[in-house]
């Protein structure tokens, strides 16, 4: 199988300003708050002192792959080896994955994924054929490349991966400390505290409650210019916004224009809009994709943008989102 790379402009692409902002702002938040903790004696992260090089490479399943993965890519990128026994060239990528990683002296994290053992992520991930890389950038899957590739060529993209994480999200790595006694698991701790915001997020709720939506939408925003990295808050402000949205639409005329005008962003955005509010999240996330692949410049980003605002609305937890990433990779790719 030959290798399928990745341009590192389609990282840029795929991160949008927005989400960079927030993961931004998220790994300084976690970064602040484990040296808070190591202080006090009770950080167990990366941040909470130097690691050993073997704490760089750790397996992974579906079981730890939020707190392995997901949380650690707001430090470090993570690389994701899809690998099997069984698989030849798999034998051959590895060690040097391995090698490569250790090189990197903290500015990448590998995970390594059987999956024979971990069905349920090598479908979430659309991964038809093994050896299989992807990177995880402040909770954003990227695919790297499938197959084998030249040592030089995997060098190269793992060095543009940094820097991409570096300049875009502002995640620097972990610290390594080759002397260091045993190996600590590279997971983060569990997720930061929110803070003191019950009384905003209740009252965000109760203003959805009573059709409030514009004072919904401004808790959730109070909630967020304190605490970027607010999950909930998060949450509630993309669904708020979402409402905002359709109230007014007629749903009718909507579907009429999407129908008559596949290629017209704002009519297949709309369109979007409505089928997610109905419960049809995969037919709003195909319909977006579909319009990314037909469109070009100003029109795809807002597409796009609007896709990532969506995967907001249901979670990045969720495999519909999952699979529509990787789907919106191998558009932008």
């Amino acid at each position: 199988m030959q290798p399928r790379n990745m341009s590192m402009s389609g990282v840029v692409d795929l991160a949008a300003v927005k989400a960079a902002g927030e993961a931004k702002a998220k790994a300084e938040q976690a970064r602040a708050e484990s040296a808070r903790q190591a202080g006090q004696g009770g950080a167990t992260g990366p941040s909470a002192g130097a690691l050993p090089p073997s704490a760089l490479v750790i397996d992974v399943d579906e079981a730890g792959f939020e707190r392995d993965v997901i949380q650690l890519s707001a430090e470090v990128p993570v690389v994701l080896d899809f690998w099997a026994e069984w698989c030849e060239p798999c034998k051959q990528l590895s060690p040097l994955l391995e090698r490569l990683t250790l090189e990197a002296n903290g500015r990448l994290v590998l995970a390594k994924v059987d999956v024979d053992a971990n069905q349920m992520l090598m479908q979430q991930f659309g991964i038809q054929g093994i050896p299989a890389v992807f990177a995880v950038v402040a909770g954003q899957a990227l695919p790297l490349f499938q197959g084998a590739a030249p040592e030089q060529q995997i060098r190269e993209t793992l060095a543009q991966l940094v820097q991409v994480a570096e300049e875009r999200f502002g995640i620097i790595g972990v610290e390594v400390d080759p002397n260091a006694a045993g190996a600590p698991p590279v997971a983060v701790s569990d997720e930061v505290p929110a803070g003191p915001y019950d009384a905003l997020l209740e009252a965000a709720v109760v203003a959805l409650d009573a059709g409030d939506l514009g004072g919904a939408v401004q808790a959730y925003k109070n909630v967020l210019s304190d605490d970027p990295g607010n999950s909930e808050a998060k949450l509630g402000l993309a669904q708020a916004e979402l409402l905002v949205r359709v109230q007014d639409m007629n749903p009718q005329a909507v579907r009429s224009a999407a129908a008559e005008n596949p290629r017209d962003p704002a009519a297949q955005i709309a369109a979007a809009d409505l089928d997610l509010v109905g419960g049809h999240v995969e037919d709003a996330f195909g319909r977006l994709v579909d319009t990314v692949r037909v469109t070009f410049g100003e029109d795809r980003d807002a597409v796009r943008l609007r896709l990532l605002e969506l995967f907001e609305v249901i979670g990045a937890d969720d495999p519909r989102v999952s699979a529509a990433r990787t789907a919106l990779a191998r558009v932008l790719f």
